[in-house]
C-alpha cells in the first residue's frame, strides 16, 4: 500500500521511483502485517548511531507515530549520547535510555545492525523478542532476526524504511523526509560514492518535496565543528602517512587520533569522525584509514576507498564490516600493530 503523498510524488517523477528492494514479497507483507498486528513496537539501532543508523530509526518511529501506537526506540550505549552532529533530527522524544527500553518486546524492529553484537545493552531485548524485524542494507548481514528486511543493493537502510512506510500507507511529513534525508545523504557520502544511483536521486527528489531543508541538513552535518576541532585535525594532519605501494598497489594513506590530541582540545570523541574525509581526499592513493582512540582507551578504524579496493572485506576478516567504500572495525592494539594487520588484509 502507498500513501496519496508518496503517490503523488511518484507521479511526479514518473519513472525515476525506485524499483521496490530486493526482499521477498512476502517478507514485505509479513513485515506490514505485524506492524499493523501490534500496538506497542520497540525500535532499536546499531550503537555509537550514525546518521543511516537513527535517521532511519526515529523517521520510522515517527511514522508509526501517526497511528497512534505506542513507540520507543533507544541504543545500547552505556553513555547514551546522541552524537552532535545529529541532534538537529526530529523525533527524539521517542528515545528512552538502554534501562527503560522493554526487556522482551512483542514486537522489535532494528535498523542499520549488521550483526546482534552491535546492539550492544539490547542484546538481552532482541534475543528475547517475539518477533525481531532487522532492517539493513550491509552485505555482512547475519540474519538474526525472525524477519529479515535485508537487500545489499540498498545504498542506505534509509531506503528500505522509506519503502516500508510506503506499504504501511504512512504519510511522509518534513519532520519524516528530513530523517530518511539525512541518512540517505550521510550513507552516500553526500551522493559521492558508488551507491549513488538515479534511484537514490529520486528518494532525494521524494524527500526534498515534502519540504525540508537540504541546505540546514547539510550545515548541521558537514559544515559545523567546534574550534577545538582544527587543534585535533592539525595533530592528525601532522602524522599523517603516505603508502603508495600499499594497499595492492593502489596506495594507503593513514593517520590517527588520540584522546590526548582531544583532551588537549576539549574536543568529544564524536567531533572527529571528519578527519577522515580530509585525508581521502589525497590524490594517487585509493584507501584512507583513520584510528581514532575512544575514551576508553580502544581505537576505531575508519577506512575509505575510491573503488579500488573493497575495504568492507578487509574490515570484516578483522571483525568489523561495512561497505566496498566506506567500513570499520575495533581494535585493542596500538596504531603501528592495528595498521599492520590491516595492509595483510589490503594486499
Amino acid at each position: 500500500m502507498t500513501s496519496d503523498l508518496t503517490s503523488d510524488l511518484g507521479s511526479e517523477l514518473g519513472s525515476a521511483r525506485p524499483r521496490p528492494p530486493a526482499v521477498a514479497e512476502a517478507d514485505w507483507q509479513r513485515a506490514v502485517d505485524l506492524v499493523r498486528g501490534h500496538d506497542t513496537v520497540a525500535l532499536a539501532c546499531h550503537v555509537t548511531p550514525d546518521g543511516d543508523a537513527l535517521g532511519s530509526m526515529l523517521a520510522f518511529g515517527q511514522a508509526l507515530r501517526q497511528t497512534g501506537r505506542r513507540v520507543v526506540a533507544s541504543f545500547g550505549d552505556r553513555s547514551f549520547a546522541v552524537p552532535r552532529l545529529l541532534r538537529f533530527l526530529p523525533g527524539q522524544d521517542l528515545l528512552v535510555p538502554p534501562g527503560e527500553f522493554p526487556a522482551a518486546p512483542e514486537l522489535m524492529l532494528t535498523f542499520d545492525a549488521s550483526t546482534r553484537d552491535r546492539l550492544g545493552l539490547l542484546i538481552p531485548a532482541a534475543r528475547a523478542a517475539g518477533e525481531l524485524v532487522v532492517v539493513d542494507h550491509h552485505a555482512s548481514n547475519t540474519r538474526f532476526g525472525t524477519l529479515h528486511l535485508v537487500d545489499p543493493r540498498a545504498a542506505a537502510t534509509s531506503v528500505l524504511v522509506e519503502e516500508l512506510i510506503n506499504r504501511l500507507g504512512l504519510r511522509v511529513d518534513k519532520p519524516i523526509a528530513t530523517c530518511l534525508y539525512a541518512a540517505l545523504v550521510t550513507d552516500t557520502g553526500s551522493f559521492r560514492y558508488s551507491s549513488t544511483t538515479p534511484a537514490v536521486h529520486a528518494m532525494a527528489g521524494r524527500l526534498l518535496a515534502a519540504g525540508l531543508n537540504p541546505d540546514e541538513i547539510a550545515r548541521e552535518l558537514w559544515d559545523r565543528s567546534p574550534f577545538g576541532y582544527l587543534g585535533v585535525l592539525g595533530a592528525a594532519l601532522s602524522r599523517a602517512v603516505l603508502e603508495p605501494d600499499s594497499a595492492g598497489g593502489a596506495g594507503l594513506v593513514w593517520t590517527y587520533v588520540t584522546r590526548a590530541d582531544r583532551a588537549l582540545n576539549a574536543l568529544p570523541y564524536d567531533e572527529v569522525e571528519g578527519v577522515i574525509d580530509v585525508i581521502r581526499k589525497v590524490d594517487g592513493v585509493d584507501v584512507a584509514v583513520v584510528l581514532k582512540e575512544d575514551d576508553a582507551g580502544a581505537w576505531n578504524v575508519s577506512t575509505r576507498s575510491k573503488g579500488a579496493v573493497d575495504v568492507g572485506r578487509a574490515c570484516a576478516a578483522l571483525g568489523g564490516g561495512g561497505h566496498p567504500s566506506a567500513a570499520g572495525f575495533s581494535a585493542t592494539e596500538p596504531p603501528d600493530q592495528t595498521m599492520a594487520r590491516l595492509r595483510e588484509m589490503l594486499s
